[in-house]
């Protein structure tokens, strides 16, 4: 299990069960805990996700689908813990989620 800070300051566990769930879900994460981790503790903004989630999302130049931005969504349950719930890259952050956090 790896955990890092949000930028809100909340430490967030990335599990190997989570990271099992990405892989099985998005096939082209496998190998990507570094880029996850990376976009939870740096991002390029924050959007607010569903049912108490948060999206951070940040752009890379090269991953294995092209230049994409990664999205991970976690979950902060407390200011003392949260976790990963799943992560994929796409495009871009979406247009119609409220924005939280820019940098």
């Amino acid at each position: 299990m790896k955990i890092v800070r949000s930028i809100a300051g909340v430490p967030i566990r990335l599990t190997a069960e989570r990271l099992d769930h990405i892989a099985r879900r998005h096939p082209e994460m496998a190998d990507q805990e570094e880029k996850i981790l990376e976009t939870i503790t740096s991002p390029d903004c924050v959007q607010e996700g569903d049912s108490g989630t948060s999206i951070a999302v940040k752009s890379y130049p090269k991953t294995p689908v092209s230049q994409k931005s990664c999205a991970v969504v976690y979950r902060q349950l407390s200011e003392s813990d949260g976790f990963v719930v799943t992560a994929y890259f796409t495009s871009r952050p979406a247009s119609w989620r409220r924005m939280v956090w820019k940098r």
